[in-house]
């Protein structure tokens, strides 16, 4: 089982610290941004602590293969003109980041059409993906599955197949499916299998590239996008451990992006990660309905 969660990358360890922290949950994989997801501001890469990174993920069995990073979520390439512009650029930067770590997949939104049509919002997200891709890259592009908040694209299997047959480069396109936010668009994870015929027949399974396990604090079809931790929301434990076990998926990365825990500590409240506790509980196989409680506790 290809195992991890969303990790840190910080200015003063980089790589180095994302490796440790993916170690210290017992994961075989992680996922990071190389910067804040909300802002433009990056730290230029230290060479040294990549190697030092590389040599412990050696160390600790990860593949670098199974390594995913996530573009920053102000890339919107559905927007138009300079918008646009500026997100085809910065997902350029990202691209070329990503290929300096020694990576080669990064997740990436496909885009919110705002005040365009979702056809020429979907457009769009052709036309900035050929042009990111139109320089030569080991890097391959994820389309993530998204809830359907608002105005995103991708929002449905026939969407990202959409986008998928305007890349000129396939072989620089994949997909992560993101179990909240199929369940919030309307996939009923009740069973996967109807889900994975879905997805094989309409975009193929070949294109499934990475998961985001998350639970979702919302019903099936509301559109809202909001994540709960393992077990815990209306997806179910049952159902986000089908997933994680199936067969089909065993060779996809799978990664959790499930809520901090608040811990009162000295009288503040810290958000702490559930990683640990909830990578041990998936490898087990036994629901932990005083998860969070643990969690707490861990950390006190």
């Amino acid at each position: 089982m290809i195992l991890g969660s969303h990790v840190s990358f910080k200015k003063d360890d980089q790589l180095l610290g994302s490796v440790k922290e993916a170690i210290s949950y017992g994961a075989n994989t992680f996922m990071f941004y190389t910067g804040a997801p909300q802002n433009t501001v990056r730290s230029e890469i230290n060479m040294n602590l990549k190697d030092q990174a590389m040599e412990l993920m050696k160390e600790n069995k990860i593949d670098k293969k199974n390594v995913v990073v996530h573009a920053p979520y102000i890339i919107n390439l559905a927007s138009s003109l300079e918008k646009h512009e500026f997100a085809v650029n910065f997902l350029k930067q990202e691209v070329k980041r990503v290929e300096i770590l020694g990576f080669d997949k990064i997740v990436l939104h496909p885009g919110s059409y705002v005040s365009l049509t979702k056809e020429e919002g979907i457009k769009n997200i052709i036309g900035g993906l050929n042009e990111v891709l139109k320089d030569d890259t080991s890097v391959m592009i994820l389309l993530e599955t998204m809830a359907g908040k608002g105005t995103e694209c991708g929002v449905n299997f026939k969407e990202i197949r959409q986008i998928i047959d305007g890349v000129l480069k396939k072989q620089n396109i994949g997909v992560c499916l993101d179990t909240c936010h199929i369940n919030d668009a309307g996939y009923n994870l009740n069973d996967i299998d109807i889900i994975l015929n879905d997805f094989d027949q309409i975009i193929g399974l070949k294109y499934l590239k990475c998961l985001h396990i998350n639970d979702s604090k919302n019903p099936i079809l509301s559109h809202k996008d909001r994540h709960e931790n393992i077990g815990l929301g209306t997806i179910g434990f049952n159902n986000l451990m089908n997933v994680i076990y199936h067969e089909k998926l065993k060779d996809v990365p799978k990664i959790l992006e499930t809520p901090y825990v608040t811990v009162n500590d000295s009288s503040k409240d810290r958000a702490y990660p559930p990683y640990k506790l909830e990578i041990e509980m998936i490898k087990s196989k036994n629901f932990n309905p005083n998860l969070i409680n643990d969690i707490r506790e861990y950390y006190k």
